[in-house]
């Protein structure tokens, strides 16, 4: 392995403008709704609007029905993927994604395998599959079917194995912009057509993948964005054909070769991103868009909060409520950064037509409470 010092040293805000280049967020890529979401490995979506804001904050000229065709044609499924989180990927992604995380869904049941205790998982796994593949079912109506079958085991943990056992897609409606729908599950390869495939794919390709819609990025980055453990030896196979930096303390970053790292002094927008994006969530060492002094602060509890992007690092929180835009900054902005602020949040009301959204204006205040 090559000495560190040899390797050249990124700074925050190098580090900043290269992510935000891959990310789509220095400037709105003219790219379609599909092609975005296989860039970005897919959309964390825990809520069903989060991943239509996703795109607006990244797409030229996005408008929601765009992603809700692709729902709702089954180009772009919601299934857990990475983190054990609801993601919206590609049909391709997911069959690529669920297999490569599935040990450590195995890994997830093992938590709760006292309340499992006489359950054939095999058996869970083949009962369940047939069961929601032979129509839709909300979690509860699985839950009970195999309460039927082993009625003294924890009903918790018996959804939990058939979540994990089986790669399980929430169909349309839910997820589709402007309709609503309960969670009905049923197995991908059902709601796609497709034969079950167990092979794992080429974590290599993976790598390559990730470094190029979140890099420059260590080791441990990947394995926090794809939730596993023991990609070591992947990067080291790639090391060869991977650029090679440090960050400023020390931590040895791989990158595509040709990938853009912009100067940082490049102008980045402000950009309001929902809850659960990806680029904050896909980094170990999340200083990159997160300043030391405000961590914590994006979180309350469990849920995040919408995120305001400013100079490219997080500089408040957002919410819609009656019509008006109530911005909360951390710190101080100038009058040319508000007015950016202002003028990104009248794109985001006309284009995305949000009726939570409509008319109003932006007001800078606290949105506690």
């Amino acid at each position: 392995m090559a000495s560190r010092t040899t390797h050249p040293v990124l700074d925050t805000r190098s580090l900043n403008r290269a992510t935000l280049a891959r990310q789509l967020l220095l400037s709105r890529a003219a790219m379609s709704a599909q092609d975005a979401v296989a860039h970005l490995l897919g959309l964390q979506a825990q809520n069903v609007k989060p991943p239509y804001f996703q795109l607006h904050a990244r797409l030229a000229g996005f408008r929601p029905a765009e992603l809700a065709e692709l729902m709702e044609s089954r180009r772009v499924v919601r299934m857990v993927t990475m983190r054990s989180t609801i993601h919206t990927h590609t049909a391709h992604d997911a069959l690529i994604l669920r297999p490569l995380v599935q040990g450590a869904r195995d890994r997830e049941v093992n938590n709760f395998r006292k309340g499992l205790a006489g359950v054939d998982l095999e058996r869970l796994g083949e009962l369940a599959r047939v069961f929601v593949e032979a129509e839709p079912r909300t979690m509860g109506e699985i839950r009970a079917e195999l309460l039927g079958q082993w009625p003294d085991a924890d009903p918790q943990a018996l959804s939990v194995a058939a979540r994990c056992r089986l790669p399980l897609v929430q169909v349309t409606p839910r997820g589709v912009w402007g309709r609503s729908g309960a969670v009905r599950l049923t197995t991908l390869q059902q709601w796609l057509g497709t034969p079950a495939d167990t092979a794992v794919p080429a974590v290599d390709d993976v790598v390559l993948r990730y470094l190029g819609a979140f890099g420059p990025a260590s080791v441990k980055d990947m394995q926090i964005w794809a939730g596993l453990t023991r990609l070591r030896e992947a990067f080291e196979r790639l090391r060869p054909q991977l650029a090679v930096f440090r960050d400023e303390n020390g931590v040895e970053l791989f990158d595509l070769p040709d990938a853009p790292r912009p100067d940082a002094g490049t102008p980045a927008p402000p950009r309001f991103l929902p809850e659960f994006d990806n680029l904050l969530l896909s980094h170990a060492d999340r200083t990159r868009v997160i300043a030391p002094e405000i961590k914590g602060r994006t979180w309350a509890g469990n849920q995040a909060h919408r995120t305001l992007l400013v100079d490219g690092f997080v500089a408040g929180l957002w919410r819609l409520d009656a019509g008006r835009l109530t911005v909360e900054l951390f710190g101080n902005a100038s009058k040319e950064q508000k007015d950016d602020i202002v003028a990104e949040r009248e794109r985001l009301v006309a284009e995305m037509a949000d009726p939570d959204g409509r008319g109003g204006s932006v007001r800078f205040g606290s949105i506690r409470g």
